[in-house]
């Protein structure tokens, strides 16, 4: 029998463990279908999985300036403020020598330590470099943890798990309003995706790794989860699976639509 391990998806290398789709023209890594609802996508992009720094800020352009000389790069001329900057302010009081220093500070770049509060906890997070997707992944580090599971046999990736807040995934939150019998409040949490490799199925491994997400969700404080399974997609073109894979895992028809039907369990 296989060893089976639960892996968090938080950093690079626990991202690298993210098993491929079966059709080959769809990636987990590269997907943001779920988290952009106007323009995502689920199709392979490879440039997403090469790390690259974010792109250099542009100054913004401003309009001409009827006061400026000529249409070149140097500065307009103001002829409301008098030759070598603004005159001074007669009313203000005389600039002050600066604070007095602080014993307990580090140096002249960190914020001031108070010796009486405990130091502050690092927070998890993953550099302004990480692939596009795990940038979206580890969004909610922070105050959530992760938002994404992957599940190793014998520490090959064989079924991968995507889910978080409603708030993290618009195009759920926007299926969601179709429906105004579904509950307001609490809002729940959602498994996005959930998906296993074409030579690991039907070995349960992806009702195993949803029952965890579940136990997960649960001791995070959610009281309900919900799916989106897509009515009639091929098995590799969907990893939100079918609606009869949801109801194998405890979760009951909340909405019996033919094109969006949505599925919910309550966690204990």
């Amino acid at each position: 029998m296989a060893t089976l391990r639960i892996v968090d998806v938080t950093d690079g290398d626990s991202f690298g463990l993210v098993p491929p789709c079966a059709d080959p023209g769809f990636d987990h890594r590269t997907c943001d279908y779920w988290e952009d609802a106007d323009r995502g996508s689920k199709a392979a992009r490879a440039s997403w999985l090469s790390a690259s720094a974010a792109p250099p800020a542009t100054r913004p352009s401003r309009p001409r300036n009827p006061f400026g000389d000529d249409e070149t790069d140097e500065p307009a001329i103001n002829p409301f403020v008098p030759p070598g900057g603004p005159a001074a302010n007669p009313f203000a009081p005389p600039p002050s020598r600066g604070p007095a220093p602080n014993l307990f500070a580090l140096d002249d770049d960190e914020a001031p330590i108070n010796p009486f509060a405990p130091p502050p906890r690092e927070r998890p997070r993953v550099g302004i470099d990480a692939p596009r997707k795990l940038g979206l992944l580890a969004r909610g580090l922070a105050v959530f943890g992760s938002y994404a599971k992957a599940l190793l046999a014998d520490d090959e990736p064989v079924a991968y798990a995507q889910f978080g807040p409603l708030s993290a995934y618009p195009r759920a939150q926007r299926l969601r309003d179709l429906y105004r019998q579904l509950p307001a409040a609490p809002l729940p949490a959602v498994i996005t995706c959930i998906a296993t490799t074409a030579d690991a199925r039907h070995a349960g491994h992806a009702l195993l790794l949803v029952a965890a997400v579940c136990d997960d969700l649960a001791s995070r404080g959610f009281s309900a989860v919900e799916a989106y399974p897509e009515a009639h997609a091929r098995p590799d073109s969907t990893s939100a699976a079918t609606v009869e894979f949801w109801l194998a895992a405890g979760f009951v028809l909340a909405v019996d639509d033919e094109r969006f039907p949505v599925v919910r369990r309550e966690l204990g």
